[in-house]
């Protein structure tokens, strides 16, 4: 296995800190805090460089805040610098694992996503089910043939073991500096022995990292074929109920006793193709796919609650779902929101149009 070493001054340097800058910044350049940062830039990224490059750097505190959408989940951000330092992490890592990961794992990479990983599950479905070969005494045309097994890991970013993934990094980075600045934004969550903090880059990049190991025991030691994963959600299709119930069993042993983590009981489960796999905020069926109920009502509560005159907002929630939402069979719903978007739309017209006038007297 290739190893490398001497990274820590490449990351260090001030050419890899601007890039990182550029990338924490996008799509945040009227933050107050960017622009407070960007004020004095060249100072700034020259006091990060003096503190990576003599090893005293130290992360300032998470801020901490709870989302319900609708399951409750505990958000921790970094402050701006220290994304700074996480997107220069990561610059030099990525390179280094992207190499390894599996083709079949969708979340936090290029190239790849949601849209490609439901893309790839409907390939799978087609192959496993012979082109939509119909079980005997069918109900609908939806009833094919085929299994999946739909599983996550219980609680899986609060349960993440330090040392296994620090081995698992040390397998290809050798150098002492590297896994000194890792340990350092990870005890900045947990000084105890597990847990990554959701919303930090680099528990996205760790995440893919720590289950790797996953992908290559399912891939190469199961040989099960039509496998996908997205952070710690994935899908196995087969068309023997007994041969995935098997391998459930042999994933939690393995998950149990290499990387400290168990599946979820209540949501890993076998499911026959002629039922819908909900999967990324989809209803899966053969023929077409459906938006899930709660991802519609989160969707309503948002529109409704949205500022009707903050245009930029507005439009920006109103073109990202609409784009999630029209690769489901969606034009009936997409087309009576419209009807209430018109009205929305006319009198943010309006409004436009008169800033556009006051400013001009």
């Amino acid at each position: 296995m290739k190893t490398y070493k001497n990274l820590y001054k490449k990351l260090c340097s001030l050419k890899n800190l601007e890039l990182a800058f550029k990338k924490a910044r996008k799509r945040k350049t009227k933050k107050y805090y960017v622009q407070e940062f960007e004020k004095d830039l060249k100072e700034e990224l020259n006091t990060l460089h003096n503190e990576l490059t003599t090893l005293t750097y130290k992360p300032k505190p998470l801020r901490k805040f709870i989302i319900r959408d609708p399951k409750t989940r505990k958000i921790h951000i970094s402050n701006f610098r220290d994304r700074i330092i996480h997107h220069a992490l990561v610059n030099i890592l990525e390179p280094i694992f992207e190499k390894i990961f599996i083709y079949d794992s969708y979340a936090s990479r290029k190239n790849k996503g949601t849209h490609k990983a439901v893309e790839r599950l409907y390939h799978f479905i087609r192959k496993v089910s012979n082109n939509g070969k119909l079980v005997k005494n069918p109900h609908t045309n939806n009833s094919v043939i085929g299994y999946a097994l739909k599983a996550d890991i219980k609680h899986y970013f609060e349960t993440v073991n330090y040392k296994i993934l620090l081995k698992i990094l040390n397998r290809k980075i050798k150098d002492k500096n590297v896994i000194w600045l890792i340990k350092r934004i990870l005890d900045n969550f947990n000084k105890k022995t597990k847990g990554m903090p959701l919303g930090n880059l680099t528990s996205q990049f760790f995440a893919n990292v720590y289950l790797n190991d996953l992908d290559y025991f399912i891939k190469h030691k199961l040989k099960a074929k039509y496998y996908i994963r997205y952070v710690d959600d994935f899908v196995i299709l087969h068309s023997s109920k007994k041969q995935l119930i098997k391998w459930k069993e042999e994933i939690n042993q393995f998950l149990t006793n290499k990387l400290k983590i168990e599946l979820h009981p209540d949501k890993s489960k076998i499911i026959p193709l002629k039922n819908s796999i909900n999967m990324l905020g989809y209803r899966n069926f053969y023929y077409y796919k459906l938006l899930r109920k709660s991802n519609i009502k989160k969707f309503q509560r948002k529109f409704n609650n949205t500022n009707k005159t903050h245009i930029e907002q507005l439009l920006k929630s109103l073109t990202g779902w609409f784009g999630y939402a029209k690769v489901a069979n969606t034009y009936k719903l997409r087309k009576l929101l419209m009807t209430k978007i018109k009205p929305i739309n006319t009198f943010l017209l309006f409004i436009k149009s008169a800033k556009a006038k006051s400013n001009k007297l």
